[in-house]
């Protein structure tokens, strides 16, 4: 069943401004049902803080709550014009809304989830994850952690539901844990637009900003690695073109000795 609650507020302070000597007007509207046809419309008034007088338009009367203020609820119930007031702030802040109430009601936007954890600097201090809900509307939602299945209660910390100020809202809850292979770490989302719980799963293994910063790493490696290796197969060459072979007094170049006329040269010396 969908629910709206609005209200309007006015306040009255007396010429010495003080927190606690004023006078406070609530009107609010609760629409209720399909298509908001039940509406219920009550005024609450206050002064310093204490309530004084409430009508509700589901009794259609005044309630007063001090000596002074039921004397003032029975004038008012019995004054015939009162009824016909009290309809038309009904009509006016309650029913000609419903439209436009409508039109929120039906604006729904699913939560986008994101999770990211924080890897601990050692074993001994607590890892951090954060849960994050974003762009969703209407505003209600759930956001729990679950620790092998259980809700955790431990160590669980959540931000107030915040207003993007474009009808979007967004919420982040945190989950202290002392990080051990066995557990299975999730995040559970309950909202208006999902037709059951989302979990997210803790990847137990390194964020992406942490598989990057290895996997440029490793690539630099095998660049130098290659590099070094291409380096040292060239002072290699480089190297044997000038080794020489020394027959009687005269020595003769690798690039310059060709390996026919050395042999017909060795036999006739034999």
């Amino acid at each position: 069943m969908h629910f709206h609650h609005f209200c309007v507020i006015f306040s009255f302070f007396t010429p010495v401004y003080s927190y606690e000597d004023y006078a406070q007007v609530k009107g609010c509207c609760t629409l209720k049902g399909p298509g908001f046809k039940d509406i219920e419309y009550i005024i609450l008034s206050r002064f310093k803080k204490h309530k004084m007088m409430e009508y509700n338009s589901t009794r259609g009367n005044w309630t007063g709550f001090t000596v002074y203020s039921i004397e003032q609820a029975k004038n008012f119930n019995s004054d015939p014009a009162d009824p016909l007031l009290r309809g038309f702030e009904k009509k006016i802040l309650c029913t000609d809304n419903i439209p436009s109430v409508q039109t929120i009601d039906n604006l729904t936007v699913t939560p986008t989830i994101k999770m990211n954890s924080v890897i601990p600097s050692s074993s001994r201090h607590p890892a951090m994850v954060v849960c994050s809900a974003y762009n969703f509307f209407p505003k209600q939602i759930r956001v729990s952690w679950l620790r092998n299945g259980q809700v955790a209660t431990s160590g669980v910390s959540c931000s107030e539901v915040m207003s993007d100020g474009n009808w979007y809202y967004q919420i982040h809850c945190y989950l202290e844990y002392t990080p051990a292979l066995s557990d299975k770490i999730a995040c559970m989302v309950e909202h208006f637009t999902l037709s059951e719980p989302v979990l997210r799963v803790l990847d137990p293994s390194l964020p992406e900003a942490e598989q990057n910063k290895i996997v440029v790493g490793m690539c630099g490696l095998i660049l130098s690695f290659v590099f070094l290796s291409s380096g040292f197969i060239y002072y290699k060459k480089k190297s044997a073109a000038y080794i020489t072979v020394c027959q009687g007094q005269n020595s003769i170049a690798v690039e310059e000795f060709n390996p026919i006329e050395a042999t017909t040269q060795t036999i006739q010396d034999g």
